[in-house]
């Protein structure tokens, strides 16, 4: 599995794929602190974790992955248009 960070909030989070973690089940199944690479309807590409992709919304756009925000461990929320937050409490 490669170390990466999530595109919305910067959670580090790996990419499962290959043997690594072919035969792991229950708690060591790889989804706590894992992402996916979401491709939106513009033709790009978000790495997001899951408590990301928890929060954006159908259809999402490229503004929606941008105000992704951190809340806590386990966490994230999309914050209001107008409002400039930091992306890494």
């Amino acid at each position: 599995m490669t170390p990466n960070a999530c595109d919305g909030c910067g959670r580090p989070v790996t990419v499962a794929g290959g043997v690594a973690n072919l035969w792991t089940f229950g708690e060591n199944d790889g989804s706590d602190g894992s992402a996916i690479t979401l491709e939106l309807q513009d033709g790009t590409e978000h790495l997001l974790c899951h408590p990301c992709l928890d929060v954006v919304p159908d259809n999402p756009t490229a503004d929606d992955i941008a105000r992704l925000e951190r809340i806590d461990h386990e966490n994230s929320r999309v914050a209001p248009a107008s409002r400039s937050s930091s992306k890494h409490p």
